[in-house]
């Protein structure tokens, strides 16, 4: 095997655990198919490789698979979270990660390994699971935060209704260079307006073919 084969049995695993998480949390698997699409449409336009824009895909499609391993009344907690709440859930990248770390074997699954598990570091620090900072922050997590924030600030939660769009976006250009990778914010939002028009849609296969296989 090559250092850039996609396994053909890739889908039948992203099938699989999302079906897990599906079960669990509908609202978390709907999610994880809209951050895996717009993760491929943010690696292509920062140029990527088909390669890479494949690993990134299924990075944003098992970004959050570890919220299955949640407790239900945590997970779907209509209310504030409380203190030992908020750690319950700051260890979902982590979860994420484990649930493919058997596969680390494989190139694939062992290059999605840092954008799951470092997607809510921070650009200035403070963020989790290892408070990382800048450059140390892996390419690959900081694509999947912005993708990741936008959809959850724009997506209703059984605890909070949506922000409208151009609240959430404002808060993308609020955060940027804080929070957020300046350039990769300002290269999501110019191609938003291309994604509300459904460009690219025949380039997302593998979330195609969950969607079809759903």
């Amino acid at each position: 095997m090559a250092w850039d084969d996609i396994p053909d049995w890739s889908l039948e695993v992203a099938k699989q655990l999302l079906d897990t998480v599906k079960a669990k949390d509908p609202f978390t698997y709907h999610h994880c198919l809209r951050v895996g699409r717009g993760s491929r449409r943010l690696a292509k336009a920062i140029g990527l490789n088909e390669f890479e824009q494949a690993i990134l895909e299924y990075s944003g499609l098992f970004h959050d698979i570890g919220k299955a391993q949640i407790p239900t009344e945590i997970l779907v907690k209509p209310g504030r979270l409380d203190s030992k709440e908020i750690e319950v859930m700051k260890s979902h990248p982590t979860l994420s990660a484990e649930m493919i770390q058997h596969l680390d074997n494989v190139p694939f699954f062992r290059f999605m390994l840092p954008g799951i598990k470092y997607h809510h570091e921070k650009i200035e620090g403070g963020g989790y699971p290892h408070s990382l900072r800048g450059d140390a922050i892996p390419l690959f997590a900081r694509v999947i935060a912005v993708v990741d924030s936008y959809d959850a600030m724009t997506n209703a939660r059984p605890y909070r209704n949506p922000l409208g769009e151009a609240k959430a976006i404002q808060e993308l250009k609020d955060f940027s260079g804080r929070q957020f990778d300046y350039h990769l914010v300002k290269t999501f939002l110019d191609m938003l307006p291309r994604i509300k028009e459904g460009e690219g849609e025949k380039e997302e296969v593998v979330v195609a073919h969950l969607i079809k296989a759903a």
